[in-house]
Order: structure tokens, then C-alpha cells, then sequence
């Protein structure tokens, strides 16, 4: 039975000694091989990939099947499938699986079968295809409202800095899975759209809403204008017929009631504020005449982080949106407004998480020259660099390894450079400094630290989910992360302390990773301020008499690499950059993080083709990060049915 069925080919894995699915799958999970081995993983340039959550039987089968590519057919014993998890061959996520356990030996009859199938039973081995992304609802996030109602009402107030705040997911607030409406935040949408609508016209038609001077306050010809251009603005799209006939009807009550024109307009406004026609955005919608006007808003959305123009609109209602061609035509136009810096700003500041660095605090008794003033001007040194790359249409790659940076007299006097004659001025990074790009700045350096301390661990675990898009599994349930304490009596550098992580079997594993990364940085102090030696003050715990702080200088070992680059030992923030910069992973790490802002999602094998065809483009353009916008508009602005 067994040999006709390997013969034909179409052997079901749950008819062999071991069933893939129930035997050794879940040996793999709970070793927890998924959590690095994912296009997102750590070990993702590895060749061990796992399919994505909540695969499937036949994905789950197909991925049994992909593990032959990690047998050795001749010696099935010498299999890396074998001897990484089990840690007889040298594995960075450590022994994973105990020799002589069940679940190793369920794994070597997996290995065995694997050894000895026919190689047409792997033909269909390949990831599956996901399913095109279907229609989809985006909330607007806090900013996009601020900057619409701007746009629509000449309003500056900002009232959504006052909503309930956003949630960071997978790296920003605008990923849709978690833009839910709660009942507080319903009743913020509420009242704001009150007092927007009440101000839009106090004093009259102040700010030039309506389009046209009415003779009264039932003028027909007026009111529908207004509803039909307000409307149209407000919900980025024409109005339906029964919509006109609501609006206008709801405009006409009030007018009647008030005796006032603008009392119409102003219910209109308050109405279509609270709508989700307003508030949310489609894409991929089921209407093919709606589809310009929804790629019209993601192009808007993504390029300015505002609603779309009028000039955007025509060019919706002319079908000059339905292909690449005429999105990448209307991109480029859009990246020359002055709402684009403005997008790119937030997109930098969610990306490198500016929300931690403007609420951190440190200790004042060893960072007296920490204030409020001192952490603005680390975000706007980032912020002038970005800017400086993306609209003088430099290298973006030099975001990690410039030799340059943009300072003002409070980060050169902390960065011990001479005071720069203009405030935030271009000024060079003497290499004795080892500063170099964003690594080197003390925004940066800063988030990843503690009140009193640097964290190496964060140092690292930045760089890999941040900079090089790979996750880091998270630490086993019960384990103790707590560092061995600094003492009078036995002081510590960081390294010495993380010696615990390292020389833990359950721990060692992910802290490899990136801990060696951090470790790196240690002659940059918690605000980003260089040393080259520690100086450990060791405050006492209880102040009695005689009792002092006690001051202690150490040297510092910053040796480090980065698993998983060939060739990537560094000892400097400027020796990593340039090693980031150079990398394939980094590289396409920004195209991953620019289209997670812009799609409000992580990416699926669905988005691959279009990734790589952004990833080109940006490759081609020398990484001018404006290519790589318009190249993610153009591959991604349509609806999916639409990319050839």
C-alpha cells in the first residue's frame, strides 16, 4: 500500500508512520521555531519559513513537505532539520528540542520519510497564495481628522489631540485591525462635530464654506449646490441621489425653523462630521464606480495624510485613476505640494515611536541637562535629516550611515561638537565622534533607554524590529528578566549583567539576537551623550550618616555583530550603519514599514509582488525615498483585480 502510493506520487502525509499535522507541527510550535522562522522573523533569511497565522490542513501539510529542502537525503542524521533545534549543530535561537525526547523523535520519523519520498510527492510544496485583500473599512487616525478638518473647514483647533489616544500596532495607530470605535470615542466625534459646525459659521458664511450667496434662506438652487460640494468633499466621493434628497431635506427644516440659511448649512456640516462617510474610508469597496474616489483618498491619505483636492477629485471623476500610469502621474504632482512634508513627518515619527522619546524621563542627579527643551531638539535633529534625504532627493540609505547631522547649540554642546552658527545648521560628524546617522543621534539612543541606564536589550530589539523588520519571539511565560542588581560591592557593566541572558538555555536564545547589537552602543550614555569609560554612581539605598553616593569607572567592551548579516562585527553606532545601510534586509525593511503606514496592515504573500516591484524601483532610483512613494502608489493604489 504504502510503496504504490509513493510511486503515484500522492501520498497523504497523515497515511505515513507520522502525521505531519498532529504529531510534528506541534512539536515545532511549542518549540517555538515559528516565532523567528516568518518572512518577519528573525531567522527569515533562513530557509526554514513558517506559513503565516492560523494556516490551514493543507497549508500546514505543504509546509511539512517544504522541509525536505533541509534533509539530507544521504545521511538523513546529519539533517540541519535535526541538528539546529536540537542544538548539535550551532543554532542561534538555542536547543529547542531535547535529544532523546518525543518530540524529537517524532521529528526524526518526519526526517526519515522526508529522506526517502519520491521527489514528485514536493512539487506542490510551494507557500500558498493568500486570497486578495477584500473590502475594507480605515477609521480616520487622530491626525488625518485634525488635517482633514483643516482641509474642509479652515479649522486649525485640532480638536482629536483631545480623543481618546490610538493605539501602536504592529509599529503605528493607523492599522485598521485595531481602529475600532468605542462608545467614548463616538461621543468625542460627537462633540466635536458640534462645536466645528457651530464655529464653521459663526458670525455668517465667515470662511467661505458656501458656494454660492443665497436669496434666502430657502434658496433651493443654493442648498443643493452647497449639499452637493460640501458632501462630495467631505465624503471624497459624488453623493448618491437618495443622500441629496436626506441632506437637503434635513438643511431645509432647520433653515425653515431658524429663518437662517446658514442654520441649514450648519446642521448639514454637524451631520456629515458624525457620518461614516466622513470618518471612515473604503477600499477595495464592491461599487467599480466608487473605486477612483477610493484610490483617490488612499493616494491623499498616504501622500498627504489629508483628504484629497479638488484637482485629485477630477481626476477620479475623469478616470484618469484607473491605472499606474495616470496614479504615478498624480503622485508626483502631490510630492510637490507642501502637504507632503507633513506626511512624511508622521510617518517618521510613528515609525521611530517620537511618542516615547516626548513622555520619557530620567534621572535628574545624573542627567541634569535633560529637559523638556533638550528632547524637542533630538526629534527635529531626525526630522532634518529625514527631510534633508527624501525632498533633496539624496540616498535614504544614508538615514543610517550619514556623517552628518543637523544640530543645535543644546545637542552640539551634548554631542561635544562646536556650537553650529545657525540653529539646527548641517554640520559634519568628526569620525572620532563614531556617530553616524540615526543610530548615532541621541533621539534614538534616548528611547531605548531607561531613567538611569542604558538598555542594550532595547538597543537591539529596535534595530531588529524597527530598522530590520524582523520579530523577536517574546520571553517564555514565567522567566525572570531581572538583571543582577549594581552594588557598592560588586559594580557591573552591562555586559557583565547580560551574562545572564546568555548563559540561560531559555533565554539565550532570542537574547543572541540582540543584546551583541546593544552592547555595541555602550560608549553613548541614556540621552545619547558620549563616554568612554562607565561611570557607575551608586547612590545608597537609604541615606544615613556618613553614607554617600559611590562613583566607580569601568572600561567598556563594545564588541558586537548582528546575526544573521555576513560579516556584521561593529563596535560604533557608525559601524552598524554602515552595515545597515549596505544590507538588503534594512533596505527592504523600509520599503515593509512605508507600505505598513500607507496600507494600515502588515503584509501578506499577497503584497509580494508588489514589495518587490517597489523595492526595485527604489533600488533603481539610487533609494530616493520619493521613488519609493511613488512606486508604492503605483503598485498599490488599485484594487488588486487591477495590478498586472
Amino acid at each position: 500500500m504504502r510503496k504504490s502510493l509513493l510511486l503515484t506520487g500522492t501520498l497523504s502525509l497523515s497515511l505515513w508512520a507520522v502525521d505531519f499535522r498532529t504529531a510534528v507541527y506541534p512539536a515545532l510550535e511549542k518549540a517555538g521555531c515559528a516565532g523567528c522562522h516568518h518572512d518577519n522573523g528573525v531567522a527569515s533569511a533562513t530557509r526554514l519559513r513558517f506559513p503565516e497565522a492560523a494556516p490551514n490542513a493543507e497549508q500546514i501539510e505543504a509546509f511539512g513537505r517544504s522541509l525536505v529542502v533541509l534533509v539530507d537525503r544521504h545521511v538523513p542524521e546529519k539533517s540541519l532539520l535535526l541538528n539546529k533545534p536540537t542544538a548539535r549543530m550551532a543554532h542561534a535561537g538555542g536547543r529547542r528540542i531535547q535529544p532523546g525526547s518525543a518530540e524529537e523523535a517524532a521529528l526524526r520519523a518526519w526526517i526519515d520519510f522526508l529522506a526517502t519520498a519520491p521527489s514528485d510527492l514536493f512539487k506542490a510544496a510551494a507557500t500558498q497564495e493568500h486570497a486578495a485583500a477584500g473590502p475594507v473599512l480605515r477609521r480616520l487616525t487622530h491626525s488625518q481628522y485634525n488635517n482633514t478638518i483643516r482641509d474642509l473647514l479652515g479649522d486649525a483647533s485640532r480638536l482629536a489631540d483631545q480623543f481618546p489616544p490610538e493605539d501602536f500596532v504592529n509599529g503605528f495607530r493607523n492599522q485598521y485591525q485595531a481602529q475600532n470605535t468605542s462608545p467614548l470615542l463616538a461621543e468625542s466625534y460627537s462633540v466635536a462635530a458640534e462645536k466645528l459646525a457651530k464655529k464653521a459659521f459663526l458670525g455668517g458664511d465667515t470662511q467661505g464654506i458656501l458656494p454660492c450667496k443665497p436669496k434666502s434662506f430657502d434658496d433651493a438652487e443654493c442648498r443643493a449646490r452647497f449639499v452637493r460640494r460640501f458632501g462630495g468633499k467631505a465624503f471624497r466621493r459624488p453623493l448618491t441621489e437618495t443622500e441629496m434628497a436626506r441632506y437637503q431635506k434635513l438643511f431645509a427644516a432647520e433653515a425653515a425653523a431658524k429663518k437662517a440659511f446658514v442654520a441649514g448649512a450648519q446642521v448639514v456640516v454637524e451631520i456629515m462630521l458624525q457620518s461614516p462617510n466622513f470618518l471612515m474610508r473604503s477600499e477595495n469597496g464592491l461599487d467599480p464606480a466608487l473605486r477612483p474616489y477610493e484610490t483617490a483618498a488612499k493616494l491623499s491619505y498616504f501622500l498627504w495624510n489629508t483628504m484629497p483636492d479638488d484637482a485629485l477629485l477630477k481626476a477620479a471623476a475623469a478616470g484618469e485613476l484607473n491605472t499606474p500610469e495616470g496614479v504615478a502621474k498624480q503622485a508626483r504632482r502631490m510630492l510637490e505640494s507642501p502637504r507632503a512634508p507633513e506626511a512624511v513627518d508622521e510617518f517618521l515619527a510613528e515609525w521611530l515611536r517620537f511618542d516615547r522619546i516626548i513622555g520619557t524621563v530620567r534621572d535628574r542627579r545624573l542627567y541634569p541637562q535633560f529637559t523638556p527643551e533638550l528632547t524637542l531638539a533630538m526629534m527635529e535633529e531626525t526630522r532634518r535629516l529625514v527631510s534633508d534625504l527624501v525632498w533633496n532627493k539624496g540616498d535614504f540609505m544614508e538615514f543610517f550611515s550619514a556623517a552628518y547631522t543637523f544640530a543645535n547649540s543644546d545637542l552640539a554642546r551634548l554631542y561635544g561638537l562646536p556650537p553650529p552658527k545657525a540653529e539646527y545648521e548641517k554640520v559634519p560628524l568628526p569620525v572620532t565622534s563614531e556617530r553616524a546617522g540615526i543610530l548615532g543621534q541621541s533621539s534614538f539612543l534616548t528611547l531605548t533607554s531607561k531613567p538611569a541606564e542604558t538598555s542594550p536589550t532595547a538597543r537591539g530589539l529596535f534595530v531588529r524590529e524597527q530598522l530590520l523588520c524582523q520579530e523577536v519571539p517574546q520571553p517564555p511565560p514565567g522567566v525572570n528578566s531581572n538583571l543582577p542588581p549594581v552594588t557598592r560591592e560588586k559594580p557591573m557593566t552591562q555586559r557583565q549583567r547580560l551574562g545572564v541572558h546568555l548563559s540561560s538555555e531559555s533565554c539565550a536564545g532570542c537574547h543572541s539576537l540582540i543584546d551583541p547589537i546593544g552592547l555595541a552602543m555602550e560608549k553613548f550614555d541614556a540621552i545619547g551623550g558620549r563616554r568612554e569609560t562607565l561611570k557607575l554612581t551608586i547612590f545608597p539605598a537609604r541615606f544615613e550618616r556618613g553614607d554617600e553616593a559611590k562613583t566607580v569607572e569601568m572600561e567598556l567592551d563594545t564588541r558586537g555583530s548582528v546575526a544573521g548579516i555576513a560579516n556584521s562585527g561593529f563596535s560604533s553606532p557608525r559601524e552598524l550603519g554602515m552595515i545597515l545601510a549596505a544590507s538588503a534586509q534594512c533596505q527592504r525593511c523600509v520599503v515593509k514599514q512605508l507600505f505598513r503606514w500607507m496600507a494600515g496592515r502588515r503584509e501578506t504573500e499577497a503584497d509580494r509582488a508588489v514589495l518587490e516591484r517597489a523595492f526595485e524601483d527604489f533600488t533603481r532610483s539610487g533609494f530616493q525615498f520619493q521613488e519609493l512613494m511613488v512606486a508604492l502608489s503605483r503598485w498599490s493604489a488599485l484594487p488588486p483585480v487591477e495590478k498586472n
